[in-house]
């Protein structure tokens, strides 16, 4: 059965908290990246190892999210949440709070495992508490603080770690966690669903640990360690594809499976989760690259490439509850399918930017992307739990959260890996262009000479200006690709099935 909706009044109260809560887990996927320089220095060790502070994290959460459905199922949501938030607060507190670098890879790693239920049971305690007719209202709010996170998260880490210090970072977790502990536990007491003594599967738990967990670590050390030139990433390799191929085989036959994969043999949910895991690599890849660009070679500071890359999420906060609102009126596919047509029109714009691109025209063409972001997370939300029964919905949003997560994984990894592949490959061509033979390129190190430069720091001169010039060409070709990866979902997601409601009855 479903829950009765909430009051006016406590429902407005519970959006707020239950948005916050969502906002803080996605947050601290990001806001850290740009402190790892700080915090490498600061507790001594060298920036490579200080990426472990976000490495630990990602692989906790990633192994922790699949597992959602059946601790939901063991503890009840409700109190499942509660104990998430809280415990995840206090692991905050215990980062910011870290005297060496050990405690903070520890800490980190208490945050994944204990953060990881509170984007899911978020999502479906908000559902719970809204009438069926304003579950895309209630689905929009929701939507709109994941996507609009790891747009500010650089943000606000760096002014934190400029302003302030990299123990902020994590410290400003803890009156958010508190608020919303001190909020949603009143409202939602006596809304407890009921609780299944399931039996451990240890087998399914073992396998999920090693299949996922190699499978992070791959991906967050892959381009550091050159990918499968490293004997380390094809052993995580291998052993990541053979746990996830038997813990895939063991949980589809178990009676009591750990992780409710039958629900992709509902056709909505496994559209929307397909659709969901290539929208999300595209994404995140234009969002890490493009702000990588903006640092390393248009002389842009961290706070100022947060600024231009924040503006879309400002838009996306805005738009997601108006889509969502109307999200019932209109055939979420439609909805969908616009909002890859504006992310790929967002796209080729941006792989047309030239080196003297201003910050007005980087900062505009961020408005294209969230209005395509805003209308296209919240559908395939939308689709792919439409038709999940009550007692599966807190599995479905925990496997939604989790595709969500290796797409953003996948999609940072393989992104810059081609960003930086295709860099090298311009910049070798470009390089074949200046020798004795090109008038333009000896006319060029000439005037450099003729400034007073010597030859060597005229040749360096030039090197640099072919660095440029090469990023940015590597910069425009992976921005169309992730653009025609947005075209290419147009497709497919008209595969799914309507209407395209909250639930159905049991089955």
């Amino acid at each position: 059965m479903n829950p009765q909706p909430l009051p006016a009044g406590q429902r407005l109260w519970a959006t707020l908290a239950l948005g916050m809560a969502s906002f803080m887990n996605v947050l601290d996927l990001t806001i850290v990246n740009v402190s790892i320089p700080n915090i490498s220095g600061d507790l001594g060790v060298a920036p490579s190892q200080g990426t472990w502070a976000i490495t630990s994290y990602a692989v906790a959460e990633a192994i922790m999210l699949p597992l959602t459905g059946w601790l939901a199922g063991r503890l009840g949501q409700v109190k499942l949440f509660c104990i998430s938030t809280f415990m995840f607060t206090m692991a905050s507190l215990l980062c910011g709070m870290a005297p060496s670098f050990e405690v903070l890879l520890a800490a980190r790693v208490l945050q994944g495992i204990f953060g990881a239920a509170m984007i899911p049971m978020s999502q479906t305690l908000m559902l719970s508490a809204y009438p069926p007719e304003k579950a895309g209202l209630a689905t929009g709010i929701w939507a709109m603080t994941t996507v609009a996170a790891p747009i500010i998260g650089p943000l606000s880490g760096g002014w934190l770690t400029d302003n302030l210090s990299w123990h902020w970072v994590f410290l400003i977790n803890l009156p958010v966690g508190m608020l919303c502990l001190f909020l949603v536990y009143p409202i939602f007491r006596k809304r407890e669903t009921p609780k299944r003594q399931l039996p451990i599967d240890l087998v399914g738990l073992v396998l999920l640990m090693i299949g996922v967990g190699a499978l992070q670590i791959m991906l967050d050390k892959g381009n550091e360690l050159d990918w499968f030139e490293s004997p380390t990433v094809i052993a995580l390799g291998v052993v990541a594809f053979v746990g996830l191929g038997v813990f895939i085989i063991y949980e589809w036959y178990d009676e009591h499976p750990l992780v409710d994969l039958k629900l992709f043999t509902q056709r909505n949910f496994a559209v929307g989760m397909v659709c969901l895991f290539i929208g999300t690599i595209a994404f995140f890849g234009s969002t890490v690259v493009l702000p990588l660009w903006l640092q390393t070679q248009m002389g842009y500071t961290p706070t100022w490439a947060g600024r231009t890359m924040a503006l879309g999420g400002v838009l996306a906060v805005f738009l997601g509850p108006i889509v969502g609102a109307n999200i019932a009126k209109v055939d979420a596919r439609a909805v969908a399918s616009f909002g890859f047509f504006m992310f790929a029109v967002y796209a080729f714009v941006c792989a047309r930017f030239t080196p003297d691109v201003t910050y007005g025209t980087l900062a505009g063409t961020r408005l294209i992307m969230g209005i395509g972001v805003s209308c296209f997370f919240l559908p395939l939300i939308t689709i792919s739990l439409s038709g999940i029964s009550p007692d599966r919905m807190a599995g479905a949003s925990g496997l939604n959260s989790f595709i969500r997560n290796m797409g953003s994984s996948v999609g940072t990894a393989t992104i810059t890996s081609l960003w930086e592949h295709k860099a090298t490959m311009h910049h070798a061509r470009l390089v074949e262009n200046v020798n004795t033979a090109s008038d333009n390129a000896m006319g060029y190190v000439g005037t450099l000479q003729g400034l007073g430069m010597n030859m060597d720091s005229a040749l360096a001169t030039t090197d640099r200006l072919i660095n440029q010039q090469a990023y940015l060409l590597s910069t425009n070709a992976v921005l169309c690709i992730c653009g025609m990866m947005m075209v290419a979902l147009i497709f497919p997601i008209w595969l799914a099935k309507g209407p395209f409601s909250r639930v159905a009855a049991d089955h």
